[in-house]
């Protein structure tokens, strides 16, 4: 058997697991934890959060702060916020990762491939020609080059200027 070191999620799993929904645990802590929370912006009504099991460095998620199953569900000026994030969110990931390309989306229900079924977000990650290698389709492992802190660090200076 081969073995991955990855001593950083120690903490991470000997943390106690919380109750409830995560997103909804974040958008109602304090913004003095928004670093520790990996919260990047906060609107009105919507959050830009860092994926804490991210696909590639700088995958982000826009989240109303009201627990909302879909879109349907949320308001006009949730999706509209949601839209305007997404919108900074693209300007924000060319500026400081210099992406050559966009995937964003949303799974809605655990059916659909959700995370998280019961709170809508939007997910937006940066791509390069080539940031996918032979780890990813032999090895099944994702490579990420900065860890989440470094990649806070980077883009958070963006959405400070365009909130």
């Amino acid at each position: 058997m081969k073995s991955l070191w990855a001593p950083w999620r120690y903490g991470y799993v000997s943390s106690p697991v919380k109750k409830g929904c995560v997103f909804c645990g974040i958008a109602g802590d304090p913004p003095e934890l928004d670093r520790d929370n990996l919260v990047l912006a906060r609107g009105a009504r919507c959050l830009v959060v860092l994926n804490r099991y991210p696909y590639i460095n700088g995958h982000m998620m826009i989240v109303p702060c009201r627990h909302v199953p879909d879109f349907s569900s949320a308001s006009h000026e949730e999706t509209c916020e949601m839209l305007e994030w997404v919108r900074t969110a693209e300007g924000v990931l060319r500026e400081t990762m210099h992406c050559q390309g966009i995937n964003g989306g949303w799974n809605l229900g655990s059916a659909g491939g959700a995370g998280i079924p019961g709170h809508l977000h939007i997910h937006v990650l940066p791509r390069w020609n080539g940031d996918t290698s032979f780890m990813s389709s032999v090895g099944g492992v994702r490579v990420l080059s900065q860890s989440l802190e470094q990649t806070w660090e980077t883009l958070s200076p963006g959405f400070r200027r365009e909130s």
